[in-house]
């Protein structure tokens, strides 16, 4: 079995920056690529970024390109969500998500292994 646990979410302004974490524990080998996705309420859940194994590459949606930047550390079976220039519409549950092959895909359907999610409430 393998866990995913998010940390990092919290309140804060418009402009502002927070940095989550994920932490995999467990049958770490499971999980390979990893992803963040969010929900905002009322709305379904979305893509947000992705980074392969090695971290080699990375993916972003057109929404937080530039503001947002994905990392990871093998070592401490962690991946980073560094969120900057934040802005209202960034409110959401932010989940992470794992997958044992390299590369991230954009779809939830491809990841079998979530998160509990932490909020991120962003205003002004």
């Amino acid at each position: 079995q393998v866990t995913l646990v998010e940390s990092g979410g919290g309140k804060v302004q418009v402009g502002g920056s927070l940095r989550l974490s994920c932490v995999v524990s467990g049958y770490t080998d499971s999980v390979a690529a990893m992803a963040w996705f969010r929900q905002a309420p009322g709305k379904e859940r979305e893509f947000v970024s992705g980074i392969s194994y090695h971290g080699g590459y990375t993916d972003y949606a057109p929404s937080v390109k530039g503001r947002f930047i994905v990392s990871r550390d093998n070592a401490k079976y962690t991946a980073y969500l560094q969120m900057d220039s934040l802005k209202r519409e960034d409110t959401a549950v932010y989940y992470c998500a794992g997958h044992a092959r390299d590369y991230p895909s954009q779809s939830e359907q491809d990841y079998r292994t979530w998160g509990q999610g932490t909020l991120v409430n962003v205003s002004s």
